[in-house]
């Protein structure tokens, strides 16, 4: 009986044991992520960092890192991975190694990185707006002209931004120069003041981009509608991805489909080849790991209304994460299958 109930005991401990590292397969790894430096990115970010530590990862605070940086770093190993890459838009970005160091993996949000212009819906209906090319319409310039200098005012993007380029390659290749003023002062304060305006019944033409805040507290389809650039006339840079410029199905647009300007782009996962290689267990959970990008956007406009602190994003995290426990638990179950 003695020596049943010791085998027993000790059987029950291994179990215990084992039960307890397939629980945490990632202790005893450390990891190094990195992170945009753009906030729209930091619940992504922060989401899936708190999975790899529940699965036992001891993850290190991520580096803020530019976007060249970053698919340079990783390549090298000093990074293991961000939840930060858009594609194809940042293929131009990559080092000349990337395919052979560093992978894409799974996609956080498929076709999530929508760029366009937009117009309240009131006035597209009321001045029948389809694309840019109405904006040269006389009535169509006077409605939107804030400032009286006989264009219409576009809220655009801040000196420095990649779509800073690509706006003004619309406004040379469609000539619009004379018919359209791009401001470019800060984007956070211009949309605060072009929702006031919309707020007080006013038109409002502005670009924006997915994840935003912007088109959480604007909804397409509802308040603004999404319209065409005249036709598809793509930069040097996005000449390699033509065909993601047009895009079906976008709630609120004018047409389906509808001609953007913008290279559409799958919000991926990148990491080191290596540490993949050695983690299967990381590697599943970045392939799982897909989020709503209703809830992004949600999230993104709690951050613009003052919620952006370090408390207030791991806040957000467990929120979402309370109101989602068996999406959340099904990913853990799935990453956690890869340690056996």
């Amino acid at each position: 009986m003695c020596i049943a109930a010791t085998v027993t005991a000790l059987s029950l401990g291994s179990m215990t044991t084992v039960f307890a590292d397939d629980m945490k397969p990632g202790k005893g790894v450390t990891v190094n992520p990195a992170r945009a430096t753009w906030n729209t990115g930091f619940f992504q970010e922060a989401l899936v960092r708190r999975g790899l530590e529940e699965l036992g990862f001891k993850v290190k605070k991520p580096k803020d890192l530019q976007n060249p940086i970053f698919y340079k770093t990783v390549a090298l190993g000093d990074v293991d991975y961000w939840t930060n890459g858009w594609f194809p838009i940042h293929d131009a970005q990559l080092p000349k190694d990337f395919e052979e160091k560093a992978e894409r993996v799974g996609y956080v949000v498929k076709a999530g990185g929508l760029q366009g212009y937009l117009v309240s819906k009131e006035h597209v209906e009321k001045f029948g707006i389809k694309s840019l090319d109405d904006f040269k319409r006389e009535e169509v310039k006077k409605a939107f002209d804030k400032n009286n200098d006989g264009k219409a005012d576009l809220t655009a993007c801040p000196p420095g931004w990649g779509c800073e380029t690509t706006i003004a390659h619309h406004m040379d290749v469609y000539g619009l120069e004379d018919h359209i003023n791009p401001i470019k002062a800060s984007y956070e304060a211009s949309m605060a003041s072009a929702i006031a305006a919309y707020n007080d019944g006013e038109p409002i033409f502005f670009y924006t981009w997915a994840p935003n805040w912007t088109i959480f507290k604007l909804k397409p389809g509802e308040d603004v509608m999404w319209i065409n650039v005249p036709e598809i006339k793509p930069t040097e840079a996005q000449s390699q991805a033509v065909d993601r410029m047009t895009v079906s199905g976008a709630v609120g647009a004018v047409s389906d489909p509808v001609d953007l300007g913008f290279v559409v782009s799958d919000i991926r996962i990148v990491a080191n080849k290596k540490f993949i290689e050695k983690n299967p267990v990381a590697k599943r959970f970045f392939e799982v790991f897909k989020l709503p990008l209703s809830d992004i956007n949600e999230q993104n406009t709690r951050m613009s209304e003052g919620e952006k602190s370090k408390k207030d994003i791991e806040r957000h995290v467990e929120e979402w994460i309370a109101g989602n426990t068996d999406t959340w638990n099904g990913w853990l179950t799935e990453a956690r299958k890869a340690a056996q």
